[in-house]
């Protein structure tokens, strides 16, 4: 992570919802797909991401499959139904939270 600790709390959010805009992603696409979308802004570490895409997949939000690219093994992650459902919930929620957090800041 970089400068912000508030992205620390959501950053299962954010994976989740990442996924939900692509059919896959391997862990590095995420984080540079993070950073470019809030323009460097968000840094995710790999000491973050992966234990994080680790106990998504044990929780059976996400699940992995392997593809060789230029002789390479990738590894990529997709949603389950279970991850699409928790995204969607999740994603409601967050937005509740950041309207009623504008109002407040709005005072």
């Amino acid at each position: 992570m970089k400068k912000n600790s508030l992205y620390k709390g959501t950053l299962q959010n954010i994976i989740l919802k990442l996924l939900s805009k692509e059919v896959k992603m391997y862990g590095y696409q995420m984080t540079q797909r993070a950073k470019e979308l809030t323009e460097g802004e968000l840094e995710m570490t790999e000491g973050a991401l992966y234990p994080l895409l680790h106990k998504l997949e044990g929780d059976g939000l996400i699940i992995s499959e392997i593809q060789k690219i230029n002789g390479r093994d990738r590894k990529y992650y997709l949603l389950t139904e279970k991850g699409m459902k928790q995204q969607a919930d999740q994603e409601a929620e967050m937005k509740s939270y950041l309207f009623n957090l504008n109002t407040i800041f709005n005072i």
